[in-house]
């Protein structure tokens, strides 16, 4: 049976990681996780003080260490997902806190930081078998992909998300701080020149707002078995 291509696209915070991880696994394809790449590169940009006081980026120096950039994915053992390494090192956590989510944003509105990673990505995907969420998976890395799902839900509950997820994890977190953060992530991320995040034409929406993560699996495996007819 030919292996197809799944594109994940939608807001933050939406589960869209999580799913399209178990739906990989289910499925027996390979995840690659978009948002993570954009994140290590923020991390980057972090570590190499390319971010002035202001919260702007030294996009020159930026673009020219680019080429030094490598993003990486290896399947942890205990989790049964996989790890994101940059350059060799797994930042899986470190790129999960909300310095990286507050700074990530701008980032990925950066012309050359996009084709240099859609570029990576459609080298991973080249042969379908693949699963990969983002923002404009559907719409520009896999414009012909033959799933593509479009995730949303209400901002509160996307917040609420993620304070519970940094709560959990043991990391400092604040409802009112995250909220806003999502809030200004969706208008950044819909309004951005370059690939903006909007749902394909022939996309299928989930709004995932008061599902389980049981009803969300079901849905998203009705919708592979009708693709892979």
């Amino acid at each position: 049976m030919k292996k197809i291509t799944i594109a994940i696209d939608g807001f933050s915070s939406c589960g869209k990681s999580t799913m399209a991880k178990d739906l990989a696994r289910e499925v027996g394809y390979i995840y690659v996780d978009t948002g993570a790449m954009y994140r290590s590169v923020t991390l980057f940009a972090l570590r190499h003080n390319l971010f002035r006081a202001d919260g702007t980026i030294k996009t020159d120096e930026l673009e020219a260490l680019m080429p030094q950039i490598h993003i990486s994915f290896q399947l942890n053992a205990q989790t049964g997902r996989p790890d994101t390494y940059l350059n060799g090192e797994c930042v899986e956590k470190e790129i999960r806190s909300l310095e990286v989510s507050s700074h990530v944003s701008p980032i990925a509105t950066l012309p050359f930081v996009r084709a240099a990673l859609v570029a990576q990505q459609q080298e991973m995907g080249r042969d379908g078998g693949v699963v990969m969420d983002g923002r404009d998976i559907g719409t520009v890395v896999f414009p012909h992909a033959e799933l593509k799902i479009f995730v949303t839900a209400s901002a509160e509950v996307r917040a609420q998300r993620r304070y519970d997820e940094l709560q959990q994890k043991g990391m400092p977190a604040d409802y009112a701080d995250i909220l806003k953060n999502v809030q200004e992530r969706d208008y950044i991320d819909s309004h951005r020149e370059v690939s903006p995040l909007r749902k394909a034409d022939d996309a299928k929406e989930l709004d995932n707002s008061h599902m389980t993560i049981a009803e969300q699996k079901e849905w998203l495996m009705e919708q592979f078995r009708q693709a892979i007819k």
